[in-house]
């Protein structure tokens, strides 16, 4: 991180199990005919889900060129993920194909490689601990997007709202939950606030979004705003 002088990052959370549409299409192009019900709608479910894949990596490729458009910004806001598969590879691939440079912060797993083909060279750093990892997400990030995902995703998830939310971080950092209908159905935010276990206030602790180029515009016109002077620790 101090040899490429990266001082800023977009940080993409999300599941490591959403396929590519290119991927999920050949498993079910490829599957017999005589797959049973249950294991043909999977297939078609990651299917359906590999849209989320593609705007990761869509959105990564935009806001890696912005990035490298920043007159005098060099090595500034990087994209970085968790450098698994899924949204992280998205993530990393979208960088890569905009010809930037993007981190991934892998963790060490019983039987799982880590570390997508995606990420740059010297920049895939391997952790052990999860809380050193999540640190090491935070510390840096100076936009977050969470993607559909599982236990993984909600635990980083939640434990930035509450970091903000208490005030341990206090850097202003947007926050996008990319898929309004899967953040909906997971998580009743509206019940939560009216039950009284927050507070409407902290429901604009972040922005859901459904398209890439509404979530563009957010991070940027936000990054544009608050943070363009220098990092924002």
């Amino acid at each position: 991180i101090k040899q490429n002088r990266i001082f800023d990052t977009i940080v993409f959370f999300g599941s490591a199990r959403i396929k590519s549409k290119e991927d999920a299409e050949k498993s079910l192009l490829n599957a017999p005919k005589s797959i049973s019900k249950p294991k043909r709608k999977h297939l078609e479910k990651d299917l359906e889900m590999s849209h989320y894949y593609e705007s990761a990596r869509e959105l990564a490729y935009k806001l890696t060129r912005w990035s490298k458009n920043l007159k005098g910004k060099k090595a500034r806001y990087i994209v970085t993920s968790g450098g698994g598969g899924g949204i992280m590879e998205a993530a990393n691939r979208g960088a890569k194909e905009a010809d930037g440079i993007s981190m991934g912060l892998t963790i060490s797993l019983p039987n799982e490689n880590s570390g997508n083909q995606w990420i740059s060279n010297d920049l895939d750093l391997k952790f052990h601990y999860f809380f050193m990892r999540k640190f090491w997400f935070i510390y840096l990030a100076k936009a977050l997007i969470v993607w559909p995902g599982g236990f993984g995703t909600l635990d980083e998830l939640m434990e930035l709202l509450t970091l903000i939310q208490t005030q341990k971080i206090r850097k202003r950092v947007p926050i996008v939950l990319f898929g309004n209908t899967f953040w909906s159905k997971v998580i009743n935010w509206n019940y939560l606030e009216d039950v009284g276990t927050i507070s409407a206030k902290d429901l604009e602790l972040f922005h859901f979004s459904d398209t890439v180029d509404d979530t563009f515009q957010y991070i940027t016109s936000f990054i544009e705003k608050y943070q363009l002077k220098g990092p924002n620790f």
